[in-house]
């Protein structure tokens, strides 16, 4: 009896390593073995453009796929710095003209060189939370200034604008104003908020994971 269950333990054993060792070199196997028929049908449909390719070239490894790939930034080094920027200035020379839409994409452009920080002029102070939309209920926001004591003379503690992004477009979201005893500044970069707001919270900054 107790031979049978050693040897049972042994079979158990030796079955539970060699799943472990497959399971493990599974994923890198089938990985590579992707990549090496991925790469050969990029080099059979890049046949012509070897076979038309200078003698010098035919001699670098690979050239064919290295020629295509420096054509392709080429073409898109030229749409973004000499064509894509005329067409989007043309656009923009139209929706100023546009009686509503000027308004709606004034706002937007701002909003989002407020957050990106394109802007010095309007570039987020600070990170902070809030109680928002009710108390007990946390929301990230963005310091976007101070409010002139001209707007609001009654009132002798400073005022705050804050921008409340939504998840997972954070362009669109709340505005509010409050005191600053009503807010708590967080140590935290405007990408971690973003990348956070995004991501609904499923992305946490890497330096808070090490901390």
């Amino acid at each position: 009896m107790k031979c049978r269950n050693f040897v049972t333990r042994f079979f158990e054993n030796i079955r539970s390593i060699f799943l472990n060792g497959l399971l493990t070199i599974l994923p890198i196997t089938i990985t590579v073995a992707l990549f090496r028929f991925s790469f050969k049908l990029i080099k059979s449909w890049l046949q012509p453009v070897y076979n038309f390719e200078p003698t010098y070239l035919k001699s670098i490894p690979h050239s064919e796929i290295l020629l295509v790939i420096a054509f392709i930034f080429l073409i898109g080094f030229i749409l973004k710095y000499f064509i894509l920027e005329h067409i989007i200035h043309a656009i923009e020379r139209i929706l100023a003209r546009v009686p509503l839409l000027s308004k709606v994409y004034a706002g937007v452009k701002q909003l989002i060189n407020t957050i990106t920080g394109k802007d010095p002029a309007t570039n987020v102070q600070n990170i902070v939370f809030v109680e928002f939309p009710r108390i007990g209920i946390y929301s990230l926001g963005f310091v976007t200034g101070e409010i002139a004591k001209e707007i609001v003379p009654n009132i002798q503690e400073k005022i705050y604008s804050i921008f409340i992004p939504t998840s997972p477009n954070p362009t669109t979201g709340f505005y509010i104003a409050c005191r600053e005893k009503d807010f708590f500044v967080v140590n935290m970069t405007k990408q971690e908020a973003i990348a956070i707001i995004i991501s609904g919270g499923i992305i946490s900054p890497e330096r808070r994971k090490s901390e």
